[in-house]
């Protein structure tokens, strides 16, 4: 029992003392933090291409091109499989917490809904396939740039 215990009080002192400095390492939170910085300064430009205009409403507002939200998740759940391996229980809840938000940001308010027939309400709450396509490749490509700088980095 007294192997036990100075086990559990080692693991739980060594996990507390780094718990402090590894936010700013987190690789994982890093890639998805970078993701969805771009893609919002992405919706920025993409806006003015668009509509020949600057408006400052889209680098903190959601919808547009690319989504913010498919870059983030995916950054996310390809770095923790670059991190822990794509093979184990962290991957797949990452992943499958990517599907989930995949999933409702192309979902559409139902036909009978209140707010369906107004159309910029629509766009700012969903986004197209388009766009969560583009957020997505978005978020691989950040996470794989983040890796390759993480292997880099690691044999200098």
């Amino acid at each position: 029992m007294d192997d036990f215990s100075d086990s559990v009080s080692t693991t739980s002192s060594s996990s507390s003392s780094s718990s402090s400095s590894s936010i700013i390492t987190n690789f994982p939170l890093i890639s998805a933090f970078f993701a969805f910085t771009i893609a919002q300064c992405a919706k920025f430009f993409t806006a003015w291409y668009k509509e020949r205009r600057w408006d400052l409403k889209q680098l903190i507002g959601s919808g547009g091109m690319p989504s913010s939200h498919s870059a983030t998740v995916t950054a996310l759940a390809m770095a923790v499989g670059f991190q822990e391996g794509f093979g184990g229980p962290l991957f797949a809840t990452a992943l499958i917490l990517a599907c989930v938000v995949l999933n409702q940001i192309v979902y559409e308010l139902p036909a009978e809904h209140p707010l369906a027939e107004s159309r910029p309400l629509r766009e700012l709450l969903g986004h197209t396939p388009a766009q969560v396509i583009a957020g997505a490749l978005l978020g691989i490509v950040t996470a794989v740039i983040g890796h390759a700088i993480i292997l880099v980095c690691s044999q200098i």
